[in-house]
């Protein structure tokens, strides 16, 4: 993979792909429990693709290439949902945190169904830049003495159909219509002596775009009410 491009910064789709690779081993005896736990933990800690590269070096289909780098700037999302459903496949399908954490946020494609399991651990799935696979989507949690977090941006429509024992699924924005156009995302899964979060938030471009519109608004009151006043002193005189 990094031979030649060992600096480079790996995407969370990179990561996600050593990842795969990672859970077939287990599966197929390559890798014991504390091998695997060690070397997901790195995966998801490394930055560049010189230190995604020793983690399958020794493993089946284990050489992850780097990507071609394409000189043309792909266009950005027009801010509209039609722009944001994309259709195709999802940048990654799973997330795992054992004994440790998880993250999912930024600019990727969620696929129509995104697994991910936290042990003793947590994660967040973070939707608020994130492109569609289809105008519904699922995110299956299971969480077992451990937490997750799924944040939505406003406008989605979402449903919440996970199972608490000894914990609990947040339902609070469940019935919340979504905007015309904009995607479902319906949450399912397992909690165990754990919590799986719903929760929607702004963007931090929408936040700060907000308090400007609400400054300038301030701004325009105060001289209008500063033209009115000098209005009346011009009349008195």
């Amino acid at each position: 993979m990094t031979e030649e491009l060992p600096e480079l910064r790996a995407a969370d789709a990179d990561r996600e792909r050593v990842a795969e690779v990672l859970r077939d081993a287990l599966a197929e005896g390559r890798l014991d429990m504390a091998e695997f736990e060690e070397r997901l933990d790195a995966t998801y800690k490394a930055r560049t693709y010189g230190e995604l590269a020793p983690i399958t070096r020794d493993l089946p289909v284990g050489q992850v290439a780097a990507p071609r780098v394409d000189m043309v700037k792909q266009p950005e999302p027009d801010g509209s949902w039609a722009s944001r459903i994309v259709g195709g496949e999802g940048s990654s399908t799973w997330s795992v945190a054992v004994m440790s954490g998880f993250q999912r946020k930024g600019r990727w494609t969620v696929p129509r169904r995104f697994n991910c399991f936290a042990f003793w651990g947590g994660g967040e799935i973070d939707l608020r830049d994130a492109n569609f696979a289809d105008r519904e989507v699922e995110i299956n949690c299971v969480a077992i003495m451990g937490g997750m977090e799924v944040i939505v941006p406003p406008g989605v429509e979402v449903v919440v159909r996970g199972i608490g024992i000894m914990g609990g699924f947040d339902h609070r924005e469940e019935g919340v219509p979504g905007e015309p156009g904009a995607p479902r995302v319906i949450v399912t899964g397992f909690a165990f002596w754990g919590g799986v979060g719903v929760e929607r938030k702004l963007r931090k471009a929408d936040r700060l775009r907000l308090r400007e519109e609400r400054r300038q608004e301030r701004l325009q009151r105060r001289a209008a009410a500063r033209e009115l006043r000098e209005g009346r002193r011009r009349g008195e005189r």
